[in-house]
């Protein structure tokens, strides 16, 4: 797996009490890019992306604001275009296996990435980053 350096605006969805701590990882214990533990904190790199990821959260109840932060990273694995990375894995996951896209994450977790780059499932145009080092995050004042 190749690893690049990335450095550039990324943007993230987030509920009202996460946004004094933007870079928290994610709470759900499993997501498509994170079992058993692991640290991810999901963000989109333009604002319609990070809008497009969290479509389906939409009517939670969970008020969410655009935040917008900046990624600096060494160490980047790029799947962009990847179709088996944009797969549903949640009914997968459900029925018991695990989720198909975990392969994708801990294959780059296992060489080193600080962050993975993946293609948007529902608008390929449009890209996500799954960020295993949040330090490597920082918010960008309004």
């Amino acid at each position: 797996m190749i690893l690049q350096p990335f450095a550039g605006p990324v943007w993230r969805l987030l509920p009202r009490d996460l946004l004094a701590t933007p870079a928290s990882p994610a709470r759900a214990p499993e997501g498509r890019f994170h079992h058993d533990g692991q640290i991810a904190a999901y963000a989109s790199l333009s604002a319609e992306g990070a809008r497009v990821a969290m479509a389906r959260y939409r009517g939670d109840g969970v008020e969410r604001h655009l935040v917008a932060m900046w990624l600096t990273a060494a160490r980047v694995a790029d799947i962009r275009g990847d179709r088996g990375a944009s797969i549903v894995w949640q009914d997968i996951r459900a029925a018991g296996q695990p989720a198909p896209t975990w392969r994708y994450s801990d294959a780059a977790r296992a060489a080193g990435a600080q962050a993975m780059l993946y293609s948007s499932r529902s608008r390929p145009n449009l890209a996500h980053v799954v960020v295993f080092d949040p330090g490597s995050l920082r918010h960008l004042a309004r």
